[in-house]
């Protein structure tokens, strides 16, 4: 740290200080009274560390240091998790939340496999054709922006059905995120820039100006507080899920709803409900990977194109060369089609699942797979079964064995950019997750038909993939991603990297990536992925697009020795805690 942002952290420190001395807050702050390890105003980023007994690696230091406190205060896996959820809406907005949904992976110490599906829904006036204009053309920005694009939040419910796998009370698990909230934090260089890149939507599609929206221009070293959303915060704590689903934060939503010409109602908040849905599993070269079932698209395809690359020995290809970005590719052109065919929500869809990641449909899907050539998505289609991005990662694990890998999202960056005026919070435009007309993208480019048609109710095709890893029947890895339609590719590049690539979880999550997804036709690459490769690439006639850095991975892995290697990825402010 350079001596003029040191002066500059220490007089933000020492005002902080001052005005929670006015205001006697400094006593109030029972969480960080007890953890003086913790720092709101004065925290680093740690990228890559290994811990004896507890781990968490989140998008934000705070956020990670929270969650191994609570570990450490006698929480476990479970209790990190929801505590990290609850910190991540206050100093991550961008993509934290109780406004949006996910899902929850676990498995606990004896086993036992939960996945929670607390995925937002379609409000209960919704229908097939609302962002269809009377020529039934698409209004895209309809469904991406503002009220209308908001599915009913999903986080708080499903944090409360966390809990019943945790050990410490919800009220404590608040704590951390209501006096983040209360007595401030200090800005990143990277949370202050995406608050001033939003600034004008968030005006624009917000019945009124809130803390986002205090100042014109944040800059690093800024503490950001926000009232409102500690006392929405205050409010679940006191009275749980009618905290936020009945009450005051429920009459402000439906207030923005109204301003805004959204469509969620009261009664649509008070009946929502979290989903435990039965975890994919499937081995990969000794290794069972668990991984998140429809309504999320990636554990279907992550298991696809981990078997269709699993006879190939593709550790003797060579990482990022062209024959092993060739069949890697060929796999993610497959699969990407049959998500757009095949997969929504199962509950109104009936979403082969089985068929789909079975041993004989894979093997079907590759037949026509040459080795050195480019395939085609005008010839590769979705296959027949037959019947028999802003969001973010973090992950946790435990002494006792237990892990988690949780998901969840605003869908794009801070969402829908409306703010709920009186709450604090923002809500998420995960309407555009949903196959608004089909054969029309939605905002990541993702092509989808009937199976993701909106419908009251239903949840819409997600991509996020939360995913779990055991050797030899013991706990080893936690992992998953933000990045839109791109997650699955980069879970399944990450754990390939780990697995036949022998990399460590840093070197896995840092790699430069890929991505093809059907449609577009074309292999996404960032920019410090192999030029020699590229040429390649194009010189067999795929068309290779440049781009900036994609997603954001988290992950721990238990090493040979029995320590928890926790790692963030270099491409934010990804940062991990343990003890």
């Amino acid at each position: 740290m350079n001596r003029m942002h040191l002066k500059v952290q220490l007089s933000v420190t020492l005002t902080a200080l001052l005005v929670l001395l006015a205001t006697g807050t400094v006593q109030a702050q029972k969480f960080f009274k007890a953890n003086p390890q913790i720092n709101p105003y004065n925290f680093s980023v740690v990228k890559e560390q290994s811990y004896n007994n507890a781990a968490v690696t989140s998008a934000h230091p705070l956020a990670s240091m929270v969650g191994a406190a609570i570990m450490q205060q006698g929480g476990n896996a479970f209790d990190a998790a929801i505590a990290v959820q609850f910190a991540l809406a206050v100093v991550h907005p961008a993509a934290g939340n109780i406004g949006g949904g996910g899902f929850m992976l676990g498995r606990k110490a004896d086993g036992t496999l939960i996945g929670i599906d607390y995925r937002e829904t379609a409000p209960a006036k919704a229908h097939r054709d609302m962002y269809l204009d009377a020529k039934g053309e698409a209004i895209t920005e309809k469904s991406k922006d503002g009220p209308p694009a908001s599915g009913i939040p999903g986080s708080v419910a499903g944090m409360f059905s966390t809990h019943a796998f945790a050990k410490l009370p919800m009220a404590d698990l608040l704590e951390p995120a209501i006096e983040l909230a209360e007595f401030g934090h200090v800005l990143t260089e990277k949370e202050a820039g995406g608050l001033n890149s939003q600034r004008a939507d968030f005006l624009k599609y917000s019945a009124a100006a809130s803390a986002l929206t205090s100042k014109e221009k944040w800059k690093a070293g800024d503490t950001l507080y926000q009232p409102e959303l500690a006392a929405t915060l205050k409010r679940i704590q006191k009275n749980g899920l009618a905290g936020f689903y009945e009450g005051k934060t429920a009459e402000l939503i439906v207030k923005e709803m109204q301003y805004g010409g959204g469509i969620i109602t009261k009664a649509d908040l008070k009946n929502y409900q979290p989903k435990f849905r039965k975890p994919i599993e499937f081995d990969y070269k000794n290794h069972h990977v668990i991984t998140f079932a429809p309504p999320s698209s990636g554990g279907i395809i992550i298991a696809q194109m981990m078997k269709m690359i699993a006879p190939f020995d593709i550790a003797k290809m060579g990482f990022n060369t062209f024959e092993s970005v060739n069949l890697m590719v060929e796999a993610q052109r497959r699969a990407y089609a049959d998500r757009a065919e095949h997969m929504g929500d199962p509950d109104f869809w009936k979403v082969p699942t089985a068929s789909l990641v079975s041993d004989e449909y894979v093997k079907e899907r590759m037949k026509d797979f040459q080795p050195g050539v480019a395939g085609s998505s005008k010839i590769t289609l979705a296959g027949v079964p037959k019947e028999t991005e802003q969001t973010t990662h973090f992950s946790t694990m435990d002494k006792e064995g237990n892990m988690v890998a949780n998901t969840t999202t605003l869908n794009g960056s801070y969402g829908n950019r409306t703010i709920v005026a009186g709450a604090g919070f923002l809500l998420n435009n995960e309407m555009d997750d949903f196959s608004v007309k089909p054969g029309v993208p939605n905002m990541f480019g993702a092509i989808g038909g009937e199976a993701n048609a909106v419908q009251p109710g239903k949840r819409m095709l997600s991509s996020m993939t939360p995913t779990l890893v055991t050797l030899n029947n013991k706990p080893y890895i936690t992992i998953g991603s933000p990045g839109g339609t791109t997650i699955p590719n980069q879970v399944y590049e990450g754990l390939v990297n780990i697995i036949d690539y022998k990399m460590t979880i840093k070197q896995a999550i840092d790699a430069s990536r890929f991505h093809h997804q059907w449609i577009p036709d074309r292999v996404d690459v960032e920019s410090d992925f192999p030029e020699a490769t590229i040429q390649a690439l194009k010189a067999k006639g795929y068309t290779v697009t440049k781009r900036g850095r994609f997603g954001r991975m988290d992950g721990i892995l238990i090493n040979e020795t029995g320590k928890l290697e926790a790692a963030g990825d270099k491409r934010g402010d990804d940062s991990v805690a343990g003890y």
